[in-house]
């Protein structure tokens, strides 16, 4: 009996502007970016005369976070300064749903690497939460400080990735503080070590199954080493947060962030 050959055919379409993906990548904020000629100063200019070295008539792509991706040619190089001629403006839709990322404060500089990961998997906004077992102490200069060098490490890392929307990164507050807040989300879930987390493939299940529409808004928590205090997780999950467990071993909150994200992103990112 001769073997049965399959054939398979996948129809994938190509990602958005990919040819944009392969230029070198900067950001200006949206104010900056009104304009027919855009221009890069400071840090951005720095890394465009002295990194890439880029020369006139060269292309580039600008990222103003908010959904467009211009693509510029290299008009003018001064010392401090590079003067650039929009080409082509390209909208680009905002992710299908907006996740946002509740993250107890880790450790050093493991934000740095949330930060990072969060970004390159379309996370809206990150929320670094001090809760009652996060080591991490800081006072609302440190807060201040520390929230501007996370917004630069989301810059950094939209430019790495090529996203058009930047997300946000917040001051740090409690857990009390933010469900203070009552925001509404069409799915939260909660990454706990309690015996009631179910797998998150039913949630996605009930959530999904037979439906025209998906979640347009998520957030996930993530606890500090330890979890969230019990006291914590009840009033997380009395605003309908969904306890979710992550598998049979104990994972480091960072690991945590980037499996959840992973996850949601997965399975409520598909294009619209």
């Amino acid at each position: 009996m001769n073997p049965v050959e399959l054939t398979l055919h996948y129809s994938i379409p190509p990602p958005l502007h990919h040819s944009n993906l392969l230029m070198p990548r900067f950001y200006l904020p949206p104010e900056q970016c009104l304009e027919p000629t855009l221009v890069l100063a400071e840090e951005e200019a720095h890394h465009a005369l002295h990194v890439l070295r880029v020369r006139r008539g060269e292309r580039l792509t600008v990222l103003d976070g908010v959904g467009h991706e211009f693509v510029c040619e290299v008009k003018e190089l001064a010392r401090h300064k590079v003067s650039l001629a929009v080409v082509a403006k390209h909208e680009v839709p905002p992710p299908a749903c907006r996740i946002t990322l509740l993250q107890a404060l880790p450790k050093g500089k493991l934000m740095e690497a949330i930060i990072q990961k969060a970004t390159e998997l379309a996370a809206s906004r990150i929320v670094p939460l001090l809760s009652e077992r996060v080591i991490a102490k800081l006072d609302s200069r440190d807060a201040q400080h520390k929230t501007a060098k996370w917004q630069s490490i989301a810059i950094e890392s939209t430019k790495q990735c090529g996203s058009a929307w930047l997300p946000k990164v917040e001051t740090p507050l409690t857990p009390q503080q933010f469900l203070a807040r009552k925001e509404k989300f069409d799915l939260a879930l909660l990454a706990s070590l309690q015996s009631d987390a179910r797998h998150p493939r039913e949630y996605f299940r009930a959530l999904l199954g037979g439906r025209d529409s998906r979640p347009e808004s998520a957030c996930i928590w993530i606890g500090p080493e330890g979890d969230f205090s019990p006291a914590e997780s009840e009033a997380i999950k009395s605003v309908s947060a969904l306890p979710i467990t992550l598998g049979t071993l104990v994972l480091r909150t960072e690991t945590a962030a980037i499996y959840c994200l992973s996850i949601l992103n997965y399975e409520l990112q598909a294009p619209r």
